[in-house]
């Protein structure tokens, strides 16, 4: 298993420090240079996580751990008018980076009133791409309860909105309702944190479920030889042209006219197709690949043979 962790530090050898990272089989996810300072995203085996930390030190760098690393997450307001989509829902997005996450802004197309709010199948679909989703609700306590329709998706779901407590059977935030201003009070700093703690519950929990039965190969390992195999992703005009998930990743390349090469990439004794399903996303016509787990390959193998 791999952790994600962030690295700060500066440019002094720093390529020698990215050939130790993969000695010890790791990878750099991303990277950012900003004059003298070095911002990395890195994928580690867990049993060196110590020894990271220890090797950062000598180039005068610090490992932050980041909780979120490898998910992505949809930020879904009920419209992207004004009244709907207020600084919290950008403030919401921003933060979750802060913690390692991938997030997407989704404004819904029919999440307007109380008693006509719908959520599109397509929409339903979108969302369910996710690890995870957040929806940023309002003031109104009775305006959240008739919407809670909205919510039915596949995925783990965390509500926020005004109200400090609500019964709802969906893990619920309070102190985060539409503002008019930023989040930068005490008390809406620690509505964000606690934000944060409930999502990593979830996320911990979704983590322990794909570990009874994990993906066949690792998401950040189907990232690395999709790198070195297709390389028109480094012509992708994005800072994360793959973005990983805890048991897939999501390809910003057109699936019409990259389908076939990325269905064809090797990794270790498979091809890509035979361990995966990769579909069309409902995003931007992105390829989507959702890693399927150990037993359901090793399954299909041993019948294959029969």
């Amino acid at each position: 298993m791999y952790e994600i962790v962030r690295y700060e530090g500066g440019v002094y050898k720093n390529n020698i420090f990215k050939e130790w990272i993969e000695d010890i089989g790791g990878f750099v996810l991303q990277e950012h240079v900003m004059q003298l300072d070095v911002y990395m995203t890195l994928a580690i085996p867990q049993n060196e996580i110590e020894n990271l930390k220890k090797e950062a030190k000598k180039y005068k760098g610090k490992v932050i751990e980041t909780p979120l690393a490898g998910t992505e997450i949809a930020v879904v307001a009920p419209s992207l008018s004004r009244h709907h989509l207020p600084h919290t829902a950008c403030d919401i997005a921003e933060y979750l980076r802060r913690f390692g996450a991938k997030s997407n802004m989704i404004g819904l197309a029919r999440g307007v009133g109380r008693d006509i709010s719908q959520l599109r199948e397509k929409e339903k679909r979108l969302i369910e791409e996710h690890d995870l989703a957040v929806y940023v609700m309002g003031n109104f306590e009775d305006c959240i309860k008739n919407k809670t329709h909205l919510f039915d998706v596949e995925v783990p779901v965390v509500v926020t909105g005004g109200p400090e407590s609500l019964d709802i059977p969906y893990t619920y935030v309070g102190n985060l309702g539409r503002r008019s201003h930023r989040l930068r009070h005490g008390d809406e700093r620690r509505a964000l944190k606690n934000m944060v703690d409930k999502i990593t519950e979830l996320i911990n929990k979704k983590r322990r479920e794909l570990s009874y039965d994990p993906p066949v190969v690792p998401p950040v390992v189907v990232k690395d030889e999709i790198e070195k195999q297709v390389e028109d992703v480094f012509n992708i005009l994005s800072p994360m042209p793959i973005v990983t998930q805890l048991d897939g990743l999501r390809v910003k390349l057109d699936y019409d006219r990259y389908k076939d090469k990325i269905e064809n990439v090797k990794i270790k004794n498979y091809l890509l197709k035979d361990i995966a399903d990769i579909r069309r996303s409902e995003m931007k016509n992105y390829i989507l690949i959702k890693i399927k787990p150990k037993s359901e390959v090793e399954y299909e193998r041993e019948h294959k043979n029969v």
